[in-house]
């Protein structure tokens, strides 16, 4: 989800509730302690250089149980960050400390913000020699090598 999704839900919602991938939610009397922009300068295993750059919320379960963040409070913290640091239209990463500090997408399910699990992938597949797909092979299709091959009853095993 890109900044300017975000901004034109929360304008229509009545709370703001972040769903992890285990069906869990975050505790309503959450903190957003950041907003801000970060840029990945990496290179990849095939050797390009490669430049990725995200909007970052950073999540905080406090112990603050009378808070109750807003939509429109999380949109005025937005506007101040796009204000300040200059942050453009770019896709959301939600950072949240479970039993370690994770990082999720975002999605939204109509009602409620959804974090949504991250997966790694090689960028250079072409030049790793990865199939991008996996060949499915029937055993009927592989070759019978008789030689080394164990019947029952022969003592082989």
């Amino acid at each position: 989800m890109k900044l300017s999704e975000i901004k034109t839900i929360l304008e229509t919602v009545e709370t703001v509730n972040f769903q992890l991938p285990n069906g869990n939610f975050v505790p309503e009397h959450f903190h957003v302690t950041e907003v801000g922009f970060i840029t990945k300068n990496f290179i990849d295993c095939g050797g390009t250089v490669r430049k990725e750059t995200v909007v970052n919320f950073q999540l905080w379960d406090a112990n603050d149980f009378e808070h109750r963040l807003k939509p429109n409070k999380l949109n005025h913290i937005i506007a101040l960050s796009e204000k300040v640091l200059g942050i453009g239209d770019f896709e959301i990463e939600v950072e949240y400390q479970d039993s370690t500090i994770g990082k999720y997408d975002l999605g939204f399910n109509g009602k409620d913000f959804l974090l949504l699990n991250k997966q790694t992938a090689c960028l250079a597949q072409d030049q790793c020699g990865i199939p991008s797909e996996k060949p499915k092979i029937k055993l009927s299709q592989l070759p019978a090598d008789n030689a080394n091959s164990c019947t029952p009853g022969g003592k082989c095993c």
